[in-house]
């Protein structure tokens, strides 16, 4: 069913021989290699490259396998297995440093949150800190409720200080912070296989007829992004790790395409 070309091949039995790896014989590998917040205690400079051969589970592995095996081999057919290996590579990394470049944008924006709770330590402002970047987050709302009746009751106002400064302190110190995956590489991959091959048609699950290539890209960046900005509660999903890996497969299919090296 599926032409494997060899680094397709060999990366798509790397990623397996990983997860059997976390699963079984090194758990420890999923800490060490996923991505955490730079300023983390669990954070270190390897895991931008480790992250992007580890996944939460078999069926994080399989979609993004599937995708891999799906587009990479006409683009490895293309470009050859060193500068196929390299996109791939590049996308994921560049992915990563994208998002933690997002993640810590809001990691700021969270703090200079709290700052302005210490400063106005008002049920309101507890409410809606928790609300913004804690959606998932329960029990709150009696705490905030209580403080709305009796702003000046300082128990209250001490016990919602500390679960903010908790609240913050967990996002950079709790080991359920590592972002892992092949997503990123793979929307590169994406990226690249539309804008090489834009009209071929792909007959996917989700879509009940065909649709070109440079057209299922497109409206997928679109979700991501709409997700990405909108998040819902209990959507751990990367979006923005996902648009940052097409972005930089866009920047380096074009740096390739200028320079004409082999590109086509």
């Amino acid at each position: 069913m599926f032409n494997l070309t060899p680094t397709v091949r060999n990366l798509l039995i790397a990623n397996v021989l990983f997860l059997v790896a976390q699963n079984s014989l090194l758990p420890l590998l999923t800490q060490v290699g996923s991505l955490y917040p730079i300023g983390s205690p669990y954070f270190f400079p390897w895991q931008f490259f480790t992250y992007m051969f580890l996944h939460a589970g078999w069926g994080h592995l399989i979609s993004n396998m599937f995708g891999l095996i799906s587009f990479g081999p006409l683009l490895e057919q293309r470009w050859g297995a060193t500068r196929f290996l390299t996109f791939w590579l590049i996308c994921g990394v560049g992915a990563g440093l994208l998002y933690e470049g997002v993640r810590g944008y809001e990691q700021h924006k969270m703090e200079l949150s709290r700052q302005e709770f210490h400063r106005n330590p008002t049920g309101a402002e507890f409410d809606q800190f928790f609300r913004t970047y804690f959606p998932d987050a329960t029990g709150y709302e009696t705490l905030a409720g209580a403080m709305e009746r009796n702003p000046q009751n300082q128990e209250y106002i001490s016990s919602a200080t500390q679960a903010v400064d908790g609240a913050v302190a967990d996002t950079m110190n709790s080991r359920n912070s590592g972002m892992l995956g092949a997503s990123g590489a793979l929307f590169g991959l994406l990226f690249a296989f539309a804008y090489l091959f834009p009209n071929t048609e792909l007959m996917l699950l989700f879509f009940p007829f065909p649709i070109k290539a440079k057209y299922f890209v497109f409206l997928y960046a679109v979700y991501e992004l709409y997700n990405g900005v909108h998040r819902t509660p209990g959507d751990n999903v990367a979006h923005f790790a996902h648009l940052g890996g097409l972005l930089i497969g866009f920047f380096v299919v074009k740096y390739w395409e200028g320079r004409r090296e082999r590109f086509y």
